[in-house]
């Protein structure tokens, strides 16, 4: 478990020094980070799940399965922020094998909820949510 916990938090190979011991007391414990992906997780399938089941409401099913499957993306992607921290992961996700990906999926989350919300474009936001799970993929 210490060589996992060393992996993800990237001193794999070196000896942690009085800065990183420094970080460490002050940051979340490695029980507390993997209840809190969990959770987070949990709370991202569940959006998802939610949105799936409320796209066949008439009129506004398409809107609130946007908003859902949006959220349950954000949810996501922050619940993997548990496990390694914030900065490492924007830093994994703007790596440049990475940053396209990145730039469009952030691009088409916020495009879906602007489509849902203000410009009030059902097949926009069904397109851009279509996106959002490519650029997941990729």
């Amino acid at each position: 478990m210490d060589k996992l916990k060393r992996v993800l938090s990237g001193r794999d190979a070196e000896e942690p020094s009085g800065l990183a011991q420094a970080i460490d007391a002050t940051s979340l414990g490695w029980g507390t980070r993997v209840k809190g992906f969990i959770a987070c997780f949990a709370i991202g399938c569940l959006c998802s799940i939610l949105g799936s089941c409320l796209l066949w409401i008439p009129k506004k099913g398409l809107v609130l399965f946007a908003v859902f499957y949006t959220l349950g993306n954000i949810a996501s992607i922050g619940s993997t922020m548990f496990l390694m921290g914030p900065m490492k992961q924007l830093k994994r996700m703007f790596e440049p094998t990475r940053l396209i990906a990145t730039i469009v999926m952030l691009l088409c989350l916020i495009l879906t909820l602007c489509s849902a919300f203000w410009w009030r474009k059902a097949g926009l936001a069904l397109l851009f949510c279509i996106l959002q799970f490519f650029a997941m993929a990729w």
